[in-house]
């Protein structure tokens, strides 16, 4: 790179505008003062500036400033930390000679280092997927562009001595970076590109010899530029010196004592040491001291930018945040300080407790902010989701605020459309992906919105449960019985439009990138049609597609089907959309910290001064040591910090501000930013606090003080009193009325969840399905049981968990059922009837019941057999009245209520398949002929069993009880109504 000139005679013309000044507004009061008595010169003014939001604040500056119409300076945004940043057209003009080689697509140069990964990884023996080498290609072509913007020739990384303990980690390293050293510069050769970095600094250094070679007429002036690149220095230093050329730091501090500015660094090396002091990178000031000495200029030579404006604090607000950002070792200072010093007049600080109440807090101050006139407010967070919520908050009041900073497509419409439908195809259309695709706000948007989502609520119904088989031909199996057929007719409408992207992920080793691009768009066209596309997300999302499907050859060789989501999700999380509202408020904003630079509005807002928030931590390099960066000469990655206390000075210079924070985050207690902490330290009792605007976010959706409910007991008249009642409802009924009436009257029944886990009932139901048929089909054949057991589970639509943990346990209880009815029969018993249905009048009731099995016992009486996956009910709750299920079942049986039954029940058992020592499967029975253990008498049980029953009925069915909510809450362990009665308000609370 060219070396910079000498300085001119007549000395730099280099100035700086303290925080207290609105910067944009006295930029362009003193550019008015020199220039504006000729509109033209004005016209022939070049403003370069750091990025294209500081560019819109000169920009409105100046209509303000001009009552009137005005001939506006060319306003150039130079570009900052955004390596990608536009350095405009009057940097590259058409005509220049020789013509700069094209910059490399972020994108292209992003695809062929990942294969370049994915090759390097292989031979290492260490394969990484395409998701994974994409990431990595991020990181390398960061660390490049730190490499070519400090200037620092990539070769060098060869030549670090890493030192000890870093040398096998560097030596993981330098195998990657082989790839910038050795292969890539070949790759850019072949494409004949550069890198982007390497060309704005090529553009920047033309500029400057052109500049140096040609002054230009009219004046050029650098405004609010801190990037302290070696070329950017390079231009600063050519503008300056220039016959109408000027440089404008934003709050170069002038008046920090000399030991402070120069204990900042970067210092040189001991004489006698060779040791070099640490740099303060973490201060506001460090990096424009870099900056400055990398211009050649000395503070000294820096003068006040005399010009201030209307929108300007007081001058002490500047001395105080100067103070309170000083160097740890000086802040002792704070104790003689005057209190004019650190005063802040104009700031005030709210403590809320938590983000929630953050927002409405701000979004409060906002709504106040525009009931001023004229007045205009700004927040400023590098908090997106605070952002987000506070945008929300304003929305409710018809206000729309524009959040400068953008938000990644990953997160709006379009790119959760593009997610879901790779989701969906990559988990095989399991249930939760497919009805999140399918439920998507884009797909089937405008007039068939409504139908198709009665379609998608059909589905959701029909899918409620364990997963069916994979694939779509699972779900057409799923939905064949005969229950789900609305389900199944509109799911023959929706099908089609998931078949392309279903063929694309389902050729296994055969995907690539491109193909699975081209079913990823085909699928969003078929569901979504231009919604997927419009506007700029879905602009942005289009672009995308069409630049992967374009440079994906370039990229990794192949790609797993389930690689694709992450992959893509990572591209879109790095793209910013900034939204355009049609009707934005013309008084407030919203900006990220880079987009806050060199903006100003009478009232500030300062959210999120938490740490790890305001400032953000540093993000760890994951190949450049600290101890490399510094041989390097790359930035530390404190410096970071440094810029954002710097942004936090500059916002802290309005003319009102509001500070705020809350004491925790969304998991855990927070830490106040170290810049809140300073400013509390420094002004001590001083620090002003608002506690009114704390106590109105509370009470803007607060309410009175709840009253606890009491405990539910509805009382519905005789008439809507069921007639009719199953066995299994009869423990409902006596333990938790409520929860009776809740299903049976309201007609209230809990739906299974989607994708759920198998549970015991589902567990239960595969059980009995296998039992019924061995019985119905086989006579109960012992040997034919197991075989009918593997393949149950062994069909595709068995449950995974049910074959991988449960069928060893099912397989020995099944032998074990099997020996016990081989057994039972050589004893002269016999399966009479198996899973039956049937119903009885008992005390006006219809009591209906279902048996698992009922056998012809030795004697000629019933045996009652019940099932059990689980353990059998304890005596304990049988002679509370509960479980009685069996008694029921014979109560029925003896009244004739079964077809095909008859005779009086003598025996009454649960056959559990749960394990019970080193064995699965045993027999217990609630009844004993002699009443040993606590147990009921068996001749007794039956009558028992009817006593409870027509004493529950008198009470609840033909009675006038009220439905009392968990009578018994020993006996009612289903919680599905629990939420309804408000449990949690009343349960255990003293009378």
């Amino acid at each position: 790179m060219a070396d910079a000139p000498p300085p001119a005679e007549r000395g730099l013309r280099l100035y700086t505008i303290p925080a207290h000044r609105a910067f944009a507004d006295a930029l362009v009061a003193g550019l008015l003062r020199r220039f504006g008595g000729d509109r033209l010169a004005l016209a022939r003014g070049l403003v370069l500036v750091p990025n294209n939001r500081g560019g819109l604040a000169v920009r409105e500056a100046f209509v303000r400033a001009s009552g009137g119409a005005l001939l506006l300076p060319r306003i150039v945004a130079l570009g900052g930390e955004e390596l990608d940043a536009g350095v405009g057209a009057a940097l590259d003009p058409a005509d220049a000679v020789p013509p700069l080689p094209p910059a490399v697509d972020p994108l292209q140069r992003r695809m062929i280092l990942a294969r370049l990964v994915e090759e390097e990884r292989a031979a290492a023996g260490r394969p990484v997927d395409a998701a994974e080498a994409v990431r990595l290609a991020g990181e390398l072509a960061r660390t490049l562009d730190q490499l070519i913007v400090e200037e620092v020739p990539p070769a060098r990384l060869a030549a670090i001595d890493p030192g000890e303990g870093l040398s096998d980690h560097w030596e993981t390293a330098l195998r990657l970076f082989r790839i910038l050293l050795d292969r890539w510069p070949a790759e850019r050769d072949r494409l004949g590109a550069i890198d982007a970095a390497e060309r704005r600094i090529l553009l920047i250094d033309r500029q400057a010899a052109r500049w140096r070679a040609h002054p230009p007429e009219g004046f050029v002036c650098a405004a609010g530029i801190t990037d302290p690149a070696p070329a950017v220095a390079r231009l600063l230093r050519t503008v300056a010196g220039l016959p109408r050329g000027m440089v404008v730091f934003a709050d170069l501090d002038l008046a920090l004592p000399q030991a402070e500015w120069d204990a900042l660094g970067p210092h040189q090396p001991d004489p006698v040491t060779g040791l070099r002091a640490r740099a303060i990178e973490v201060h506001p000031q460090f990096h424009l001291k870099l900056l400055l000495e990398r211009i050649g200029a000395d503070r000294g030579e820096v003068t006040r930018w005399l010009a201030a404006s209307e929108h300007d604090a007081d001058a002490a607000r500047a001395r105080a945040i100067a103070n309170a950002l000083a160097p740890a070792r000086f802040t002792a200072k704070w104790t003689a300080l005057d209190a004019a010093d650190r005063r802040l007049s104009g700031v005030t600080a709210v403590e809320l407790a938590t983000p929630a109440e953050e927002a409405q807090a701000v979004a409060l101050k906002l709504r106040e902010a525009i009931e001023t006139p004229g007045l205009t407010a700004a927040l400023v967070t590098p908090d997106r989701m605070l952002a987000r919520r506070v945008a929300a908050h304003c929305r409710r009041w018809g206000i729309e605020v524009d959040d400068s900073a953008g938000r990644a497509l990953a997160i709006l419409p379009p790119g959760t459309l593009l997610t879901a439908i790779v989701e969906a195809a990559a988990q095989d259309f399991a249930p939760m992906a497919l009805l999140t695709l399918l439920k998507h706000p884009l797909v089937r948007a405008g007039d068939a919105r409504g139908a198709w989502l009665d379609g998608v609520r059909r589905l959701d119904r029909a899918l409620r449960g364990p997963r069916p088989a994979p694939g779509l031909e699972g779900i057409d199996r799923h939905l064949a019985a005969p229950e789900r057929a609305r389900a199944a007719e509109w799911w023959r409408e929706a099908r089609p439009l998931l078949e392309p992207v279903a063929r694309g992920f389902g050729e296994g080793g055969g995907v690539t990138l491109p193909s699975l691009v081209a079913c990823l768009r085909e699928a969003a066209n078929l569901l979504a049609g231009e919604e997927a596309w419009r506007g700029p997300a879905g602009r942005a999302a289009a672009d995308l597609l069409t630049g992967l499907e374009t440079q994906a050859p370039l990229g990794p060789r192949a790609i797993a089907p389930a690689g694709f989501a992450p992959l893509l999700r990572l591209l879109m999380d790095e793209i910013a959309i900034r939204l355009l509202p049609r009707e934005r408020h013309p008084r407030l904003a919203i900006y990220g910290l880079m987009e806050a630079r060199l903006q100003r509005a009478d009232l500030m807002i300062l959210a999120g001064l938490n740490e790890g928030t305001w400032p953000g931590l540093p993000a760890p390099d994951p190949w450049l040591a600290p101890r490399v960066r510094v041989d390097l000469g790359l930035p530390g990655l404190d410096r970071g910090i440094g810029i954002a206390a710097h942004d936090f000075g500059q916002a802290l210079g309005a003319r009102q501000v509001v500070l705020t924070r809350a004491r925790r985050d969304a998991r855990s207690p927070a830490l106040a930013s170290r810049f809140w902490l300073r400013l509390e330290a420094m002004t001590g009792e001083r620090f002003p606090r608002d506690a009114t605007l704390a106590a109105w976010a509370r009470a803007l959706d607060g309410t009175r003080v709840p009253t606890p409910a009491d405990r539910p007991e509805p009382l519905p008249p005789a008439h809507l009193r069921p007639r009719q009642i199953s066995v299994t409802e009869v423990d409902r009924l006596k333990a938790d009325p409520f929860a009776f009436y809740a299903r049976r009257i309201l007609k209230l029944s809990p739906l299974d969840a989607v994708d759920a886990d198998p549970s015991a009932a589902w567990r239960g139901t595969a059980v009995h399905a296998v039992l019924e048929a061995w019985a119905r089909e086989d006579a109960c054949d012992a040997d034919k049981l197991l075989p009918r057991a593997r393949t149950l589970l062994a069909d595709p639509a068995t449950h995974p968990l049910l074959r991988a943990l449960w069928q060893p346990r099912l397989i020995a209880a099944f032998e074990w059922v099997a020996a016990k009815t081989l057994a039972d029969r050589a004893a002269g018993r016999t399966v009479l009837a198996v899973e039956g249905r049937g119903k009885a009048e008992l005390s006006g009731i219809e009591l209906t019941g279902r048996f698992d099995r009922i056998d012809r016992m030795p004697d000629g009486g019933l045996g009652i057999v019940d099932y059990k996956t689980g353990k059998a009910p304890s005596v304990a709750a049988v002679r509370g009245g509960f479980n009685l299920q069996l008694g029921l079942l014979g109560a029925i049986a003896e009244a004739g209520g079964f077809d095909g039954v008859a005779g009086a029940a003598t025996a009454f058992e649960y056959w559990s398949l749960a394990k019970k020592g080193d064995t699965f499967g045993a027999v217990s029975s609630p009844a004993d002929p002699a009443g040993k253990g606590g147990r009921i008498i068996t001749d007794d049980f039956v009558r028992i069993a009817r006593d409870s029953f027509a004493e529950a009925a008198a009470r609840w069915l033909t009675g006038d009880q009220p439905f009392t909510a968990k009578l018994h809450p020993e006996f009612a362990p289903f919680a599905e109504y629990d939420q309804l009665m408000r449990r949690d308000e009343w349960y255990g609370r003293d009378a």
